[in-house]
């Protein structure tokens, strides 16, 4: 169990820093082609966020919501990677190919664009995830038997 920080100063910062690392991590991987960076840099931002917060406000305040959601969305990423790639060889290009995607009233340079995200979007959802997921498994746990006598 994390107990929740002790100073007003910590926790005032932390509730101004955290949504402009989430923010700055959002625009780093939706910049992904244009900039460095990309899903991996962006997700690592995004679960050190979550992980912050969990150790600013202690694991009661937020475990509950950030756990769950972190052990049961394991997968996600790389269904969306995944699927962005499997649905460009089922309409006829090869894996990642994002000019084989079929959206219309998108030329090609903007399907290339759409792939892209979409992908990066993949990997940081499973990158901030694992980062979570670490980050539990190895903090301390509660003892189920710890208030029995």
């Amino acid at each position: 169990m994390i107990f929740p920080h002790d100073s007003t100063i910590v926790k005032t910062l932390s509730r101004l820093l955290i949504p402009v690392i989430q923010l700055f991590a959002i625009y780093i991987i939706f910049h992904a082609q244009y900039s460095p960076g990309g899903g991996f840099v962006g997700g690592a931002l995004f679960g050190v966020s979550l992980i912050l917060t969990v150790l600013v406000f202690g694991s009661n305040y937020s475990k509950s919501f950030i756990e769950r959601v972190a052990f049961r969305s394991d997968g996600l990423g790389l269904m969306v990677f995944g699927g962005i790639g499997l649905l460009c060889i089922i309409w006829g290009g090869e894996f990642l190919n994002f000019a084989a995607l079929h959206i219309p009233g998108l030329d090609t340079p903007s399907k290339r664009s759409l792939g892209i995200i979409g992908t990066q979007l993949g990997v940081a959802i499973d990158v901030a995830v694992v980062a979570i997921s670490i980050f539990f498994s190895l903090s301390p746990q509660e003892d189920e038997n710890e208030g029995n006598v």
